[in-house]
């Protein structure tokens, strides 16, 4: 079982977009809660497609929200209860449309709705990118990436390597294990 004090009974939101390289999350929540995490999974609904919230549940001992219209225990609306909660978010997988939605500053799901009410000079929010080579290098892409680059998001990869596509290039998800590592480092 993996140790890190750094962990400790802190609050970490992993977010979990609509990719296949949302099975890498479980591996994630389970090494986060495993190190003693307070770990939230938030879903949206096309993460639910490829791994369902009972898996989370099981994994991280907490409760999953996969709507914006969820109640947590909290006299705030839910999102905002959740971002003023959490000492560090991960959104991993984060697919070109979330990357999107966040850069024209949409919220209308779960994940999308915690992140705007998140105060990022206080509250480290990486993003994980995970989508085919040809995605990742769009042009629209790139701009969204700067962009959340300049409003203080963190990106963790993406790497490069196989895909689901059966190609091989950038735009893989990050290993679990690196993610990991990054947000260790952003709440050190």
């Amino acid at each position: 079982m993996p140790t890190n004090a750094a962990f400790k009974d802190t609050p970490i939101i992993v977010g979990v977009t609509g990719g296949i390289a949302s099975y890498k999350s479980c591996t994630l929540v389970s090494r986060l809660a495993q190190a003693g995490a307070d770990v939230t999974v938030l879903m949206t609904e096309s993460a639910t497609r490829f791994v369902g919230p009972v898996t989370f549940e099981a994994l991280s001992g907490n409760h999953v929200y996969t709507s914006p219209w969820e109640h947590a225990p909290s006299h705030d609306p839910q999102h905002v209860a959740l971002a003023r909660r959490a000492r560090a978010i991960v959104v991993a997988p984060c697919t070109m449309h979330c990357l999107a939605r966040l850069a024209a500053g949409m919220a209308d799901d779960v994940v999308t709705l915690a992140l705007s009410a998140a105060d990022r000079s206080q509250t480290p929010v990486l993003l994980a990118p995970a989508m085919n080579a040809s995605m990742w290098a769009q042009p629209s892409n790139q701009r969204n990436i700067a962009t959340l680059c300049g409003d203080g998001y963190r990106l963790i990869g993406p790497d490069e390597g196989w895909q689901a596509c059966r190609t091989s290039g950038k735009g893989r998800m990050s290993e679990p294990d690196a993610i990991f590592e990054a947000l260790r480092e952003s709440i050190a």
